[in-house]
């Protein structure tokens, strides 16, 4: 019956336990600890799982242990007690369990072939080594056999086969001649990998010499060789080797004919081999045909390991090392020639040992700790594990409540002193095994300090240094460091404890200097240990020797002035061309400067001078040119071929501060052009790692300098030098230098608040980088507001560049404030930035007007929509001709957001337009109003009134609406009788407004620059020519104007002679109400009304009003459509209006002076 699994949170409980389990003390190597600690069995050496031994030496079988005390040994052969006491060949070294087996008085070695294992006991427990399988190497005979001629035709495949005796191990097979001559092997002739001579094809040639196999035994070192081969050839051409030699196919020379490649080995298409894991695989296809076949290798369904595989035997071998799972899988050799090709496939089968994954380790606990004990390995097949204790089968050993097996794994909990024992670990499969020992050793150790008491520690000002601390105790006891015997345990900040105990100093300052106390503390007691730090001042060369020119035979004097702590002995030396300088009789070497007198051109080169103390040393570089005596000083480069120079080397960092650090370097060579500057370069490797920037620029005279640091960045420095011909490579990188952590003092740039959504607002701004942020753990404190409200601020904390405030209002204002902050503080107060939330789509805009003063013109006015919900954009304009249910192509406009007046021009007096308006944001367009335009006088109901219009605003220029005409000319009527003449500037737009049934004005005024006139022919008609511009036309209407100016100068002059007119008075007869004026300024006429005065005109704009008198040219309206024929000639129907107006105070209006009149037609 199948045995339940158990479920899932089971093996979750196993594994927190496991990960919960308390880690192992470690023993230090410290041989007074090791000699005094009770300690388990240890295996340290041991014999090869096979060991092969020359017969002819004695034999040894190694098994050496270690513990305390000292263990006691014994063996096993064949699974059963072997006793050494009992065989006098047998013996045991002293100390060890080395067996070692004499054969000087005799005996044979095979007799103790067998597998062995070693037993290491003390009274901790036993540890066992691996079982060993002892083999007496063997060199048997070749067998003696009388071998007959072997006889080949020509072109034929021929194999001679080897067949070595077994041997222990396997023999080095190789072929010679029996004149121990070496067999020459190529493509066509070579040695398989079994020791057999392959014959792609034989040749006549090939009977020059006899084959004989000989075979290498390693631990006898001798040489057995086999009775030759003696080939004979049958051929139809005699043999001639220079025929052969100088003939460019051998094989066409010798008539052998030609054939296709087949396999000599392995036979047929297809073969399989197992290899195991990390073993070398050898895959090998020799084949035969005339020409030799050529040998190539493939894997199926991917490419051979390039990294792995090499060719062998002229392509016949293809060998893999170190095979693993992935290398499984088909292989094929491809053997051809230019008779065709054939293929061989090898299925490879990949198998493993058990190979470790985890080797269980010596587990040493204080008592009632926990622990455990992993011995994990895999295999193919699946390796299975068995635990044994002090050499038995777990199994078998006395129970112990406080050990658990979990499979691979043995758990301890609460360790006693009794729970001590050596366990084995045994995992196999069919291929091997492997055998690992672990004690469980229980220890409870006071607290020991392992290093020397009192030690005196020196170091120079700003490096960094480490305090060692070595201690030992079981429980693992807990360290703290003190300072002169006082304050808190040193950890964090400039401080860092190490788990093995040492305190590591980041940066050494004049205040650190001190006594520093380690306490290691257990539930066993304590130990401490002391350590004097001692600062010094660093050694530093203020005054550098300089190049220099100087005439041969003269005296040169080369500085070198240094400071340095005094408490540290200098020693100042010299180096000329990087080697030590000899101070002969011509220098003379003083503690600040190199004299050298009568220089010669031997010493022209570069000098350093190397100033030391035991802790420390700079150093400086000159280069000193000599010159011949007729020789001008000049520059020593100028007659030289110029190049970059060299890169700087040996770049040091000293006088380390808070917030700055000294860069030196050593120049490189100038290459005959001198360097004129040097660039610092710096990499952080925290927010942009491996990214170089410029630092600072100095000068080429220099070679150190202070760098200014920003807080909490790590430093790495390195220079570029500069000449005329151009930079340097980098110098390699300086040491790291992290300096010490503050506040940001600056906030991030470009904030900004922006609407994503309508209900939203996106908060961005650009990050800190790496010099301003100061500090670790960089964020962002986001606070917003409405703005103008007493709210309180919002406030968010951010890691990134952007954070969005959701459920606002539709754009409305807010106030933003970014501010940053690390983990030592906030930055300086933001500025606040105003934002706005997202936008939307806006309302319909408000007031929208449409108006027409004449048949050729509409004006569109309208006013901002209420709620812009945003920004707007501009307008859009859709509106169309219709007549009747007679539609026109509908047209676009698009406007700019402050524009709002707009003038259509039209050719067609017909057609109404329908306006359709909206407004923009960048969300799109709002909601939009509709209106039409005005009918024609004609179209309109006589009884029905025209809609009042809310009045209409116009700029500097614009067109007021027909409705609007009457009015405005009837109050210019009763204000005054003197006409105004308007300016017209050049952007006036000027509009001639053909004569209706209603008496209209033309409004001329400036155009403001909001506003937009556009023309659009007719969707339905033609468009005429443009009567106004034609000349007769304007040569007729200059006699009429003329022709009506004779007639009113005439009418006034009968006037002032007194003649009569019937007048109807202004107080006497009101109008009643069948008279058609209305409130709005518009008048109704009809025929009957209206009778045609025979012999009389009007003006052409109809602004001529009936006075007192019934035949008065004044009572002449305009009648028809007021056109013209194609001739010229006025083709309207005059009209005499039945009521006429009476002006008061003034009995002539302005439509009766002759002024007026004239203004009128223009």
């Amino acid at each position: 019956m199948a045995r339940p699994q158990p479920p899932p949170w089971v093996h979750a409980a196993v594994l927190l336990c496991l990960l919960g389990l308390g880690g192992a003390i470690e023993i230090p190597m410290d041989p007074s600890i090791q000699n005094e600690l009770s300690q388990p069995p240890t295996i340290t050496k041991q014999s090869v799982k096979d060991h092969i031994v020359d017969p002819r030496d004695n034999i040894l079988i190694e098994c050496e242990a270690k513990g305390n005390p000292a263990p006691s040994f014994h063996w096993t052969r064949n699974s059963r007690f072997f006793n050494v006491a009992k065989d006098p060949r047998v013996s045991m070294r002293r100390r060890s369990g080395t067996l070692v087996i004499d054969f000087r008085s005799g005996g044979r070695p095979e007799e103790y072939e067998g597998e062995y294992q070693c037993f290491a006991r003390n009274k901790f427990g036993t540890a066992l080594s691996n079982r060993i399988r002892l083999q007496v190497s063997k060199s048997p005979l070749w067998p003696k056999e009388n071998l007959d001629p072997v006889v080949v035709q020509e072109g034929a495949p021929l194999t001679l086969q080897c067949n070595p005796p077994p041997g222990l191990p396997s023999p080095v097979i190789f072929w010679m001649s029996s004149s121990m001559e070496p067999i020459t092997q190529d493509k066509r002739v070579s040695q398989g990998h079994n020791g057999d001579l392959y014959f792609s094809n034989v040749m006549v040639q090939d009977m020059q010499t006899d084959y004989s196999c000989n075979a290498r035994f390693h631990f006898t070192h001798t040489i057995q060789q086999k009775n030759p081969f003696t080939l004979k050839v049958l051929t139809n051409h005699p043999y001639n080797d220079s025929s052969l030699r100088n003939h460019p196919d051998m094989y066409s020379a010798r008539g052998v004919s030609e054939r296709t490649p087949s396999f000599m080995y392995p036979q047929g298409t297809a073969s399989s081999q197992m290899v195991l894991r990390g073993m070398d695989l050898l895959l090998e296809c020799i084949a035969s045909g005339v020409p030799t076949p050529d040998i190539a290798w493939y894997k199926k369904g991917g490419d051979l390991p390039s990294d792995k595989a090499k060719f062998e035997n002229f392509n016949k071998a293809l060998r893999i090392t170190s095979v693993s799972e992935e290398d499984s899988g088909e292989y094929f050799c491809l053997a051809s020639n230019k008779m065709g090709s054939i293929r061989h496939t090898i299925s490879v089968r990949v198998k493993a040992a058990p190979y470790w994954l985890d080797e269980p380790k010596n587990l040493i606990l204080a008592p009632g700790e926990d622990g455990r004990l992993v011995c994990r390995a895999n295999g193919n097949p699946k390796p299975t594990v068995q635990w044994m204790v002090n050499g038995e089968p777990l199994q078998s050993a006395p129970p112990n409540p406080n050990r658990e097996v979990a499979g691979d794994t043995i758990i301890f909990r609460d360790t006693q002193i009794s729970s001590r024992a050596v366990y084995q670990c045994n995992t196999s499969n069919e291929h091997g095994y492997l055998l690992a020992n672990a004690f469980v050793s229980v220890l409870d150790v006071p607290p020991r300090m392992m290093s020397p008491r009192n030690q005196l520690i020196r170091v120079i000002l700003y490096n960094r240094t480490r305090l060692d601390c070595p201690f030992f105790g079981s429980p693992i006891p807990t360290l703290r460091w003190f300072k002169n015997g006082q304050g808190s345990n040193l950890d964090g900040g400039n401080y860092h404890v190490y788990e093995n105990g040492s305190l590591e100093i980041k940066m050494i300052r004049k205040e650190d200097q001190g006594i520093y106390t380690c306490v290691a503390t257990n539930i066993l007691g304590k130990a401490e240990n002391q350590v004097r730090l001692e600062v010094k001042d660093p050694t530093r060369i203020f005054r550098m020797p300089e190049d220099q020119v100087v005439k041969r035979g003269t005296t040169v004097q080369l500085e070198c002035r240094v400071k340095h702590d005094p408490s540290l002995k200098l020693t100042v030396s010299w180096l000329k061309d990087d080697q030590p300088l000899y101070i002969g009789n011509r220098m003379k070497k003083e503690d600040d400067s190199l004299t050298i007198f009568g220089v010669a051109e031997r010493d022209q080169g570069s000098y350093t001078c190397v100033a030391s103390t035991e802790l420390d040393q700079d150093l400086a570089k000159a280069y000193l040119t000599v010159l011949a005596d007729q020789t001008t000083p000049t520059n020593r480069l100028a007659a030289l071929p110029k190049g970059r120079p060299d890169r700087p080397r040996d770049l040091e960092l000293t006088d380390l501060a808070e917030r700055s650090v000294r860069l030196t370097w050593i120049p490189g060579d100038d290459n005959n052009s001198p360097i004129t500057d040097y660039v610092v370069q710096f990499e952080e490797d925290q927010f942009q790692p491996g990214v170089w920037h410029d630092h600072s620029k100095f000068p080429g005279s220099v070679n150190s300098a202070v760098l200014q640091l920003s807080p909490y960045v790590n430093y790495q420095f390195r220079v570029i030098a500069v000449n005329e011909v151009g930079s340097s490579h980098p110098s390699l990188p300086s040491e790291r230098y992290r300096t010490s952590g503050a506040p940001p003092e600056s906030n991030p740039s470009d904030v900004k608040g922006e609407g994503t959504r309508k209900n939203n607002m996106e908060i961005t701004w650009t990050p800190m980088n790496a010099t301003s942020a100061f500090g670790p753990n960089l964020r962002y404190i986001v606070k917003w507001r409405r703005k103008e409200t007493r709210e309180t601020w919002n406030n968010a904390t951010v890691w990134g560049s952007r954070y969005v405030v959701g459920q606002t209002p539709v754009y409305v204002p807010y106030e933003i404030r970014v501010q940053a902050e690390n983990d030592f503080g906030k930055g300086p107060e933001p500025d606040t930035v105003i934002g706005y939330s997202g936008e939307d789509l806006p309302s319909a805009p408000r007031r929208f007007r449409v108006r027409q003063p004449n048949l050729q013109t509409i004006n569109l006015e309208w006013d901002h929509p209420e709620h812009p919900n945003g920004i707007l954009t501009g307008y859009s304009l859709r509106y169309l001709p219709f007549n009747g249910t007679k539609l026109g192509k509908q047209m676009v406009e698009n406007f700019s957001p402050n524009q709002t007046k707009f003038t259509v021009q039209r050719a067609d007096p017909v057609s109404r337009y329908r306006f359709t308006l909206s407004a923009r944001t960048q969300v799109g367009s709002g909601e939009a109003v509709t209106e039409e335009s005005p009918a024609a006088p004609n179209e309109a109901t006589p009884t029905a009134a025209p809609p009042t219009l809310p009045p209409t605003t116009v700029g500097a220029t614009g067109a007021v609406s027909s409705t609007d005409a009457t009015a405005t000319a009837a109050a210019a009527t009763e204000a005054t009788t003197v006409p105004i003449i308007p300016t017209v500037a050049p952007t006036t737009i000027a509009t001639t407004v053909a004569t209706t049934t209603t008496t209209t004005a033309a409004v001329t005024m400036e155009s403001p620059p909001t506003t937009e006139t556009k023309t659009h022919e007719s969707a339905y008609t033609n468009n005429q020519p443009d009567i106004v511009t034609q000349g007769w036309f304007i040569g007729l209407m200059c006699a009429i104007a003329l022709l009506v100016l004779i007639l009113l100068i005439v009418c006034f002059i009968k006037r002032s002679r007194g003649g009569k007119y019937p007048v109807r008075e202004k107080k006497d007869v009101p109008l009643g109400p069948e008279d058609p004026k209305e409130e709005d300024g518009s008048f109704d006429y009809s025929d009957e009304d209206n009778k045609p005065l025979q012999g009389s005109q009007t003006s052409l704009d109809g602004t001529i009003k009936q006075q007192e008198s019934d035949d008065s040219l004044v009572d002449y309206g305009e009648g028809g459509e007021g056109q013209f024929n194609e001739d010229g000639s006025f083709i309207g129907q005059y009209t005499v209006k039945k009521d006429k107006e009476e002006t008061e105070g003034n009995e002539s209006s302005e439509a009766t002076s002759p002024v007026n009149a004239i203004y009128s037609l223009a």
